[in-house]
């Protein structure tokens, strides 16, 4: 009987070792290294988004790194087929998947609803109408057009709110058909290993500070500057790259280049402390490491 394939899960917060940890597999193993962060899949930001480089890359294949023009959404459903492109592409060997982004590995797991692409004009539309609205007509008018939703809403939390509506009013079916219809991961026939990556908190704050200045100083500022001039819509994800709101402050005179970089060490241990959380909440049977 032959043996399943094999599929290594390494989650973690960012500066944690994931890549450092997935390169040393893939060269002992010759496995492929799949991308698992929503940011490091965007082009433009390599130094920002601390994407392996060239070197790691000539070492071990690399997959789903920087292959998303940075002009462009690019949704969990997206990843998710994606991923299926590269298993079906990539027989032979384990698939090591890295990042930090607990939400791919839960799709990649478990699956994930299938919802189309919400033309960003309808979801704009929404925002409009339900801003000067209090939480209690918000929930009203959701109620109206999607009683499933709010149902589930135990507060008028305006960003899902906005979803389900911008969902009912571009699809005309409601946000919960989607999510409640079955759905299967992609690992079913995979022999798979999970683990998180949990330095101790004073270790990852100073890997972290000491990772940021070094971006600095090595290509994060030309990138953002790269990434402005393409005058691209700033509510996009890529936009809002940690780093990027701060060069962007550096680079219009706003504030100075160790206000910048305090500014982003600061937002990136923040994002830590939120990923930490996710994990420990989603992931608590996955063993730390």
């Amino acid at each position: 009987m032959r043996s399943r394939r094999r599929a290594v899960l390494i989650a973690g917060p960012t500066a944690s070792g994931k890549s450092a940890l997935a390169l040393a597999m893939a060269r002992e193993t010759g496995g492929i290294i799949v991308n698992t962060d929503a940011m490091q899949v965007y082009d433009t930001l390599a130094v920002v988004t601390a994407r392996p480089d060239a070197a790691d890359i000539a070492l071990a294949p690399h997959r789903l790194y920087g292959a998303v023009p940075a002009a462009r959404r690019f949704s969990t459903g997206q990843w998710l087929e994606a991923v299926r492109g590269v298993i079906a592409e990539n027989s032979e060997g384990p698939l090591i998947f890295a990042g930090g982004t607990g939400l791919y590995f839960d799709a990649l797991l478990n699956g994930f609803a299938d919802v189309p692409e919400i033309p960003a004009a309808v979801t704009l539309a929404v925002q409009e109408e339900v801003a000067a609205l209090d939480g209690a007509r918000r929930l009203a008018l959701l109620a109206r057009e999607d009683p499933v939703a709010a149902a589930r809403l135990k507060v008028a939390d305006p960003q899902r709110l906005i979803r389900a509506l911008a969902v009912k009013r571009a699809t005309g079916r409601m946000l919960s058909s989607f999510q409640d219809a079955p759905q299967t991961g992609l690992l079913a026939d995979f022999s798979i290993e999970r683990m998180v990556l949990d330095p101790a908190r004073d270790v990852l704050r100073e890997r972290i500070a000491r990772r940021f200045q070094t971006m600095f100083e090595e290509g994060a500022v030309g990138e953002v500057e790269a990434l402005l001039a393409q005058q691209l819509d700033v509510s996009l994800p890529a936009m809002k790259a940690i780093g990027v709101p701060e060069i962007r402050d550096f680079l219009a005179g706003v504030i100075g280049a160790d206000e910048a970089v305090a500014r982003a060490v600061i937002a990136t241990r923040q994002y830590a402390k939120r990923q930490r959380t996710w994990f420990r909440n989603r992931f608590a049977d996955w063993p730390r490491v």
